[in-house]
């Protein structure tokens, strides 16, 4: 930072705050209030997340705000590249540029000033990030993720999972691969792995709960076998209608009276 001049602070500076404002895009209030009419911090377990917006509202809803999520933490994270035309910015520092980005990122996600600093967790704005920073070792991540919760349909425990994994594979890429330009050879890069997993358990405190109580719910994308051979064995209850069917008999029920009164 010896060499930075008062430009390339500045420039550093604006690319924080704009990645705090991207990670303060609340997706998942916005598109619930204004497409279904609730505020999801107010259902469920209260996180204004995908895994919330997928038990509450169900994949159509959920899809939207991960992928909004997922590139707000990418997004943020990339604007770090606009140093390397800086001459006076080393490598090391890009590294160094990318991971305080991730911070201000996720921060902006888990504390959103557009929406009352009461937002998620960050795992979907963290996934984005991390991609942002080396793919490979994320890639990686991902797959845990993907097969732990294939086994067990917990999201939150497929997250702290793969969020545990990622200083393991980082060390283990760190151990056998030489690269100075890669970012896993960084020992901030490094600390700001280990500080990732014990932020992912930190915000997961509630589900660990959970999980050891049985109380954990689980989330399965397509519906179980053994559910669709109770919807065919279970004959339908002949009361049982859709909200819209109700309001139309009830519209029905008060024509005839008032033609009855006539």
């Amino acid at each position: 930072m010896a060499t930075w001049g008062v430009l390339t602070y500045y420039c550093a500076f604006t690319i924080l705050i704009i990645a705090y404002l991207l990670g303060s895009i609340p997706s998942a209030v916005w598109i619930g209030k204004k497409y279904y009419g609730i505020d999801i911090r107010e259902h469920g377990s209260k996180n204004a997340g995908t895994t919330n917006m997928l038990r509450v509202l169900g994949k159509r809803a959920a899809l939207p705000v991960f992928v909004i999520d997922y590139f707000k933490g990418f997004g943020g994270v990339m604007l770090t590249a606009l140093l390397r035309y800086d001459g006076g910015v080393s490598d090391a520092w890009l590294i160094n540029m990318r991971i305080i980005a991730t911070v201000a990122v996720v921060l902006g996600h888990i504390f959103p000033i557009f929406a009352g600093f009461r937002g998620g967790k960050g795992v979907a704005t963290l996934l984005g990030a991390a991609t942002a920073i080396y793919p490979p070792i994320l890639l990686m991540c991902f797959g845990i993720w993907c097969l732990v919760f294939a086994v067990w349909h917990y999201v939150s425990l497929a997250s702290m999972v793969a969020g545990c994994s990622y200083p393991l594979l980082v060390m283990i890429f760190a151990t056998m691969t030489y690269d100075p330009a890669a970012p896993f050879q960084s020992m901030p890069f490094i600390i700001f792995s280990w500080i990732v997993a014990v932020l992912l358990i930190w915000t997961h405190r509630k589900n660990i709960v959970r999980l050891r109580d049985g109380n954990e719910s689980k989330i399965y994308l397509w519906l179980k076998p053994s559910d669709e051979d109770d919807k065919k064995d279970t004959p339908k209850e002949p009361n049982s209608k859709s909200l819209s069917q109700l309001i139309y008999d009830e519209y029905s029920y008060a024509r005839e009276d008032v033609n009855n009164q006539k």
